[in-house]
């Protein structure tokens, strides 16, 4: 069972991120401050919920929560201070937006670039673990999802519609057909080497 405070004294925000492995695409973060003792059994990791289940979740957490706030950047920031540091980025971001200043930030991962005058807790597989990060990981996704679904509409060919970015064979096979777009990541591998190799012997 996920707990909903990490301690009875704290206004706890719940911080994740979605989009860190993909090729295209911002990286999104959100930050969650739920009401103290929520509970809400559908609630856990988005990854390990279908795109329905995270949609009416994401319904569920607007509504309930005391604040929350989504933000992202983009992937021209992720190539220049590296995707580590921009996912950090985007949660300070997500954070500095909330109507209400939290007392401590629960972070999902082992890493984080403090936030100035609020401690946090880095918390390994969080979302799994406090309500206010598997929050906070359905409106990152659901943010995100939705974003790269429209943006497959103006870039067509990569299957974003339906891999959202990420490195599946249609996207892989889409950059090898049409190149990089401007929404791209370029200091990602986006080809294998097997595939560029393959397409400057084709030449």
């Amino acid at each position: 069972m996920l707990h909903s405070n990490f301690s009875i004294d704290q206004i706890e925000a719940g911080c994740d991120e979605a989009g860190r492995g993909c090729l295209a695409g911002p990286v999104v973060a959100a930050a969650v401050i739920l009401p103290r003792g929520y509970q809400h059994e559908g609630l856990n990791d988005s990854k390990q919920l279908t795109r329905e289940e995270r949609e009416a979740l994401r319904i569920d957490v607007e509504r309930d929560a005391l604040a929350w706030a989504v933000a992202e950047v983009d992937n021209y920031e992720i190539d220049r201070v590296n995707i580590l540091n921009a996912s950090f980025e985007a949660m300070h971001k997500a954070i500095a937006s909330l109507p209400i200043r939290p007392t401590l930030l629960l972070i999902d991962g082992n890493r984080f670039k403090p936030y100035p005058g609020i401690p946090h807790e880095c918390v390994v597989k969080g979302d799994g673990k406090y309500l206010s990060i598997a929050a906070a990981s359905i409106l990152a996704k659901t943010y995100r999802d939705e974003l790269m679904m429209r943006l497959a509409r103006e870039y067509p060919g990569y299957g974003w519609e339906t891999n959202v970015g990420y490195p599946t064979p249609e996207h892989r096979e889409g950059i090898r057909l049409l190149g990089v777009s401007p929404l791209h990541r370029k200091s990602f591998t986006l080809l294998p080497a097997q595939l560029e190799l393959f397409e400057e012997g084709n030449e």
